[in-house]
């Protein structure tokens, strides 16, 4: 949500942003972190920080990447609403927004995986995002850093 509102004016690559909000609520299920607020979302490959306890080990990243795959792979539809400000705030976090945000808001619906507000272009169903593959990680004072990229 944040770094979207702040990379907006970049050409985004829609399969891989909206591959980087399944892996945000992927991360959050399944570690209870917060969203990554420090992105960078490329064509090629990504990144994303996330603030953990501890770092995960192998046989877990290869669950995150077994997962956000397996939501890849359901066809979801991809619903983009606007709703008021009010409306908004009952069903997405809105601690990341800027304060001059405006009073509609641009909410991003993958299926019923993921909610969020979000400025950024994104695919209309989940099956045009191809397979979601991890590079590599790095974990160094509670941050662990996911690097990923998608295949066909």
């Amino acid at each position: 949500m944040g770094q979207q509102l702040n990379e907006h004016n970049k050409q985004e690559y829609p399969p891989m942003h909206t591959a980087e909000h399944i892996l945000n609520q992927t991360m959050v299920r399944m570690f209870g972190c917060p969203r990554s607020r420090n992105a960078h979302i490329e064509r090629k490959k990504s990144k994303c920080d996330y603030l953990l306890a501890e770092e995960p080990d192998e046989k877990v990243l290869m669950e995150v990447e077994r997962r956000v795959n397996e939501v890849i792979d359901q066809h979801l539809p991809v619903v983009i609403d606007l709703l008021p400000h009010a409306e908004a705030k009952k069903i997405v976090d809105l601690s990341k927004l800027p304060e001059e945000v405006s009073e509609t808001l641009r909410i991003v619906r993958i299926g019923d995986y993921d909610t969020c507000a979000c400025i950024g272009e994104h695919v209309n169903n989940t099956s045009e995002i191809g397979h979601f593959k991890l590079l590599n990680c790095d974990y160094a004072d509670g941050r662990l850093r996911v690097r990923f990229k998608l295949t066909d």
